[in-house]
């Protein structure tokens, strides 16, 4: 079992930048995949950007060109790089490791994001 913890969410302006990262503990982090999720007030949870054990990525189109997800595998750590921000970027934004089906194997607690002036 996969441990996670996320942290630098936090209160941002519209068009300004934060980045998470998550840290894991409890098995080999370079052999999983990995992703974020996000969960606005009263919406379903969705998948932000995801990254296989080989450093493919993809992204949500709603993030596309502003998000950047990458990983250190000697610090077992995932970020998500976040620039130009909107309003709609504010949600609870949840790291998940992935069994091989993509599937979600380990949720961490999640951080929050506020996009607002």
């Amino acid at each position: 079992q996969v441990q996670l913890v996320e942290s630098g969410g936090g209160l941002v302006q519209p068009g300004g930048s934060l980045r998470l990262s998550c840290a894991a503990s409890g098995t080999i982090f370079s052999i999983l995949a990995m992703a974020w999720y996000r969960q606005a007030p009263g919406k379903q949870r969705e998948l932000v950007a995801r990254i296989t054990n080989g450093g493919m990525t993809n992204y949500a189109d709603s993030v596309k060109g502003r998000f950047t997800i990458s990983r250190d595998n000697a610090k077992k750590t995932l970020y998500l790089q976040m620039d130009s921000l909107k309003p709609d970027d504010t949600a609870v934004y949840y790291c998940a490791a992935l069994r091989p089906s993509m599937n979600v194997a380990s949720w961490g607690q999640g951080t929050q994001v506020t996009v607002s002036s």
